[in-house]
């Protein structure tokens, strides 16, 4: 019995460490991700006031402005196309969490600005990043 243990022990270990890797190169391709994202962004002429702005369990990847809008960006990454598209990612819940935070994020900063949700999306191809920006991706409802 002893044995068993020490087995099952020893692949839930192995299990972990497996899961470990494949989270952290999850989050280096999401940070990887909004770094490029940045950069795309700053060069359309968006200004970047916040990066990965938190309240509570809420997010929001990039917080820019365009002239006298605000901007929430949702940014998703994909090593390849294999698993679809990116910006597919952000449904009903994400959109959500995104409300929740933009909400909290003008009651911190309160400004008198217009708020738009985009989603960018980057899939990483042979022949480099390819980008998909959707200005405007959702409207915030009542």
């Amino acid at each position: 019995m002893l044995n068993f243990a020490l087995s099952y022990a020893a692949g839930s270990a192995g299990l972990q460490a497996a899961v470990n890797l494949a989270m952290a190169k999850h989050n280096r391709i999401g940070s990887e991700g909004e770094d490029l994202a940045c950069q795309w962004l700053m060069a359309k002429g968006l200004d970047i006031l916040h990066r990965n702005w938190r309240t509570g369990r809420d997010e929001i990847d990039i917080v820019a402005r365009e002239g006298g809008m605000l901007v929430v960006v949702e940014v998703k990454t994909r090593s390849s196309g294999r698993w679809g598209e990116p910006e597919l990612a952000v449904g009903p819940a994400k959109r959500r969490h995104l409300l929740r935070a933009a909400n909290e994020l003008l009651h911190t900063f309160p400004e008198d600005v217009e708020l738009r949700f985009d989603v960018l999306s980057i899939t990483h191809t042979p022949h480099g990043p390819e980008f998909v920006h959707i200005p405007n991706a959702f409207y915030p409802t009542l």
